[in-house]
C-alpha cells in the first residue's frame, strides 16, 4: 500500500496578503507586513509594531462570507478564509466521507471575549455580548468552521503554543498514513489579543523595533496574526480523481523537552531531537535538505538555541535557511501552519525566502541566513522548525511531489 502524504491545496491570510498569491508576491519581493500597530486597542500600540491582517472585522467577515455573522471570532473568520481558499485550490468537497479536519489555535476567540470579561457577571446579557461568551475556547473556531462547512468526520484542535499547526499536519499526516482517513484540512489560525501582547510584554522578549532573526542586535519578536491551512490527501484518494500534488510531507517528529516553561535548553537538545527524527522518518540524510524555514522569532533564547541545533546537525554545511517571521511576525498557533504553506511554495518556485534585516551573525552561534531572496535554486526537500513554549519542539519535512 502506498502511503505518501500529498499537499494538494493551499491556503492563507497574513499581514503580507489575504491569500496564497499575494503572500508570494510579498515574499519574492521581499515586502514586510510589520507595522505600527492600528487595529488592536492596547496600551502597547506605541511601544511595539506587530504584523496585523488589514482588515477590519466586518471587512474579514464580508472576505470569509459565512452564513451568519452571529458569533464569529477574529480567530474563526481568518480560519474560514483559508479553510476555503486550500479547499478550491485542491477542488475537495469537505463534506465527502473520510475527510477530517485538524486545526490549531492558542489565543482561540480571545480577541471577542477579552472586551466583554467583566460583562459576562451581569445578570442580564445583551445579544452583542452573549453571543461571544462560547467562543473563548481555542477550540470553538474549528468546530464552527466544519460546522459552517458541512464537515462531519474527524474533527480536533491542538493547541500547543507555537508548535500548535505544526503538529495538526504532523497528526493529520500520521492519521492518511494510518489509513484511517482519505483527506484532511490540517492548519491553525490565531488573531492578535490583547492576552497575547500583554504576555508577551511581561516576558520582556517583544522587539519595538521589526525583527532581526540571528542577528547580533536582535532583542526579541514581533507578534502576528494569520490563518493558514494544508489539504493533506492520500496517494489513492489523489490518483483515483485525477489531482495534482503539491508536494509531499516525507517527514515529522515532536520533542518535548521540557527544558522550561518558556525557554529552550541552551544547547538546542529538543530542536536537535526534533529534525533528527523527522529525517529519520523521511529516510534521509542531513545533506539532503535544500531550505530550511527555521523557527526563528528574534528572541535571544531561541535564536541561540535554535542556532546551536542546527551546527550540530549539519556542521559546517548548513542549508540555505531563512525566518519568514521577518514578514509576518511570529503568528503563534498558526505559524507552523503559514510555514508548511511557504514551504511548499518555495519547493513550487525553487526560491529560498530572505531573512529580512540580518546583518551581523550572533556571537553565540555564528550561522548566517539567507538575507535575500534566492532565486532558481533547486528545493527537494525543505525542513520546516516549530518551537513551542515547554520545550514543545516540531519539525517537518515537506518534499518535492
Amino acid at each position: 500500500m502506498n502511503n505518501t502524504v500529498h499537499i494538494s491545496g493551499l491556503g492563507i491570510i497574513s499581514a503580507i496578503g489575504n491569500d496564497v498569491a499575494t503572500n508570494l508576491d510579498a515574499l519574492l519581493n521581499e515586502r514586510t507586513g510589520i507595522a505600527p500597530i492600528t487595529r488592536l486597542q492596547t496600551r502597547h500600540s506605541e511601544l511595539y509594531p506587530a504584523a496585523e491582517v488589514k482588515l477590519s472585522d466586518e471587512d474579514l467577515g464580508i472576505l470569509a462570507n459565512p452564513r451568519s455573522m452571529h458569533g464569529w471570532t477574529r480567530t474563526a473568520l481568518l480560519g474560514l478564509k483559508a479553510v476555503k481558499e486550500a479547499l478550491a485550490h485542491a477542488g475537495v468537497d469537505p463534506q465527502q466521507p473520510r475527510v477530517g479536519f485538524i486545526s490549531a489555535s492558542t489565543a482561540g476567540g480571545m480577541d471577542k471575549s477579552e472586551p466583554i470579561y467583566k460583562q459576562l457577571f451581569d445578570d442580564e446579557l445583551p445579544d452583542d455580548v452573549a453571543q461571544y461568551v462560547g467562543t473563548h475556547d481555542p477550540g470553538e473556531h474549528a468546530e464552527r468552521i466544519a460546522a459552517e462547512l458541512g464537515i462531519t468526520g474527524f474533527l480536533t484542535n491542538i493547541s500547543t503554543a507555537c508548535s500548535s499547526s505544526a503538529n495538526a499536519i504532523m497528526l493529520g499526516s500520521r492519521m492518511i498514513k494510518s489509513g484511517q482517513l482519505d483527506v484532511v484540512i490540517a492548519g491553525g489560525a490565531d488573531a492578535l489579543s490583547r492576552f497575547t501582547v500583554n504576555g508577551f510584554h511581561s516576558l520582556m522578549i517583544l522587539d519595538k523595533e521589526p525583527c532581526r532573526p540571528f542577528d547580533a542586535s536582535r532583542t526579541g519578536l514581533n507578534l502576528g496574526e494569520a490563518a493558514a491551512y494544508v489539504i493533506l490527501e492520500s496517494d489513492v484518494h489523489l490518483k483515483a480523481r485525477n489531482a495534482k500534488s503539491l508536494a509531499r510531507v516525507t517527514g515529522y517528529a515532536n520533542r518535548n523537552e521540557a527544558f522550561h516553561v518558556t525557554a529552550s535548553s541552551p544547547e538546542g537538545d529538543g530542536a536537535l531531537h526534533a529534525m533528527e527524527d523527522a529525517l529519520n522518518v523521511a529516510q534521509l540524510k542531513p545533506e539532503a535538505i535544500s531550505y530550511i524555514n527555521v523557527h526563528g522569532t528574534g528572541t535571544s533564547n531561541n535564536d541561540g538555541s535554535e542556532g546551536r541545533a542546527l551546527q550540530r546537525l549539519f556542521g559546517n554545511s548548513i542549508p540555505s535557511f531563512s525566518s519568514t517571521k521577518t514578514f509576518t511576525g511570529h503568528t503563534l498557533g498558526a505559524a507552523g501552519a503559514v510555514e508548511a504553506v511557504y514551504a511548499t511554495l518555495a519547493i513550487q518556485h525553487n526560491v529560498c525566502f530572505a531573512n529580512l534585516r540580518f546583518t551581523d551573525p550572533m556571537p553565540e552561534a555564528a550561522v548566517t541566513p539567507v538575507w535575500h531572496t534566492l532565486r532558481d535554486q533547486r528545493i527537494e526537500h525543505v525542513l520546516s522548525n516549530s518551537f513551542g513554549f515547554g520545550g514543545n519542539n516540531s519539525s517537518l519535512v515537506i518534499s518535492a511531489p
